[in-house]
């Protein structure tokens, strides 16, 4: 068994060449580590001809915060694993896994640096007219796949003993369940916000919200997520879409990826009030985001339903009925994770570039209050969003 060690550049050039598939040793690799990340290292390994990898490390510590914030190196198995099953499933939206040692906890990926990320991209007022149907189709297919719509008992279970992710699903626990609404050294927001902050961690309503949003978060294993769908896990061009980074994968509710990856684009709407100066660029961006938002959902929602009715293998979730609800359900619940997405990249601990990258104060402080006010009204009234439709209508008039 090999000893786990942390790589540097040398030792991942020395790791890479003893994979002699991956390359022809004949030419000359080169290595450097460019990871930004906030767990992990990242290098890039190439040859002379072009052909490169990326090799991803696990540190055994969150690389944001130091060795004073432990965690385990189980999660690069578990993001492998995920990357390997959902690839299964879509491999055309799933970055490819070349190898895997758990050991090491390393793997190495296909190199998509030809690709842009996404939440750079989006704050450079980029567009992709493919990005909100596949990211849709990725998360119906690959959510319905791994569901008891198709799993046997006995296989779901197993996948879900296999996928247990404790710490990592702790950190989303915190972060966004429990900091944003008590007082808690990781939240992060300005002494001007401070009065905004204390009127939502007094709504009572809201808090009764969240609770029942952690609480299925806690205990409903419907599927095996990505577990941090935002605009920095996803690689785009104007083809080419593909979700990276799973390392928070576990069996969790089917409607926080959707809510995850719908809060992201909220948060660059929100955003682009301060980014863009042009009121036309500014009104075209923010259309084509709103409109990904609604054509994601619409996608999602009618996808999941075609699959469910024509895949099902379980005798009694097949039934048409049911599938309305449970899809009714997975809206309803995407609704409130999104409100949690956008109230926790404002005053938590991961903030986004998209807002704190504005560079005028006062603009910056009410993209923030703003982005407050959609979390907390999307959370208070997801109950009444159980299809696209109605949740266009609810957001349409939040943004209006």
């Amino acid at each position: 068994m090999t000893q786990y060690s942390v790589f540097d550049s040398e030792k991942a050039l020395d790791y890479v060449a003893s994979l002699a598939p991956l390359f022809n040793l004949q030419a000359p690799l080169n290595c450097y580590e460019f990871g930004d990340g906030n767990l992990n290292l990242v290098f890039r390994v190439s040859d002379s001809t072009g052909r490169s990898i990326i090799l991803k490390q696990a540190l055994p510590y969150a690389r944001c915060v130091g060795e004073s914030w432990p965690l385990t190196l189980d999660r690069a198995r578990i993001e492998a694993s995920v990357l390997k099953l959902h690839g299964v499933i879509c491999p055309e939206t799933t970055v490819k896994v070349l190898h895997q040692n758990n050991q090491l906890a390393l793997t190495i990926l296909e190199d998509l640096g030809q690709l842009a990320i996404l939440r750079t991209a989006l704050n450079n007022s980029e567009t992709f007219p493919k990005l909100s149907k596949d990211i849709a189709t990725h998360l119906a297919t690959t959510s319905f796949n791994y569901s008891d719509f198709v799993l046997t008992p006995a296989k779901k279970k197993s996948l879900v003993s296999e996928f247990l992710n404790p710490e990592l699903c702790a950190i989303t626990e915190e972060l966004f369940f429990d900091d944003p609404y008590h007082q808690h050294e990781r939240n992060n927001f300005p002494i001007t916000l401070t009065e905004r902050v204390n009127a939502l961690r007094s709504n009572t309503h809201l808090r009764l919200e969240v609770a029942k949003l952690k609480a299925k978060f806690l205990s409903s294993p419907q599927t095996l997520l990505h577990g941090d769908v935002h605009t920095g896990s996803i690689f785009v061009d104007a083809n080419t879409t593909k979700v990276i980074d799973p390392e928070f994968g576990f069996f969790g509710p089917i409607g926080f990826d959707l809510g995850s990856f719908v809060g992201n684009l909220l948060l660059n709407y929100c955003a682009q009030q301060a980014r863009i100066e042009s009121l036309p660029q500014r009104r075209q961006m923010q259309t084509y985001l709103i409109s990904c938002v609604a054509e994601c959902l619409l996608t999602f929602e009618q996808s999941w339903k075609d699959l469910a009715n024509a895949h099902s293998l379980d005798v009694t979730l097949r039934d048409p009925v049911y599938i309305e609800y449970f899809v009714g359900s997975i809206i309803q619940d995407a609704v409130g994770y999104c409100g949690t997405e956008l109230i926790r990249r404002t005053i938590g601990l991961a903030h986004v570039a998209d807002i704190d990258n504005i560079e005028d104060e006062q603009a910056r402080l009410a993209v923030a209050q703003h982005t407050l006010f959609i979390g907390e009204q999307l959370i208070l009234n997801s109950s009444s969003c159980t299809s696209q439709k109605q949740t266009m209508q609810l957001l349409l008039s939040l943004l209006n």
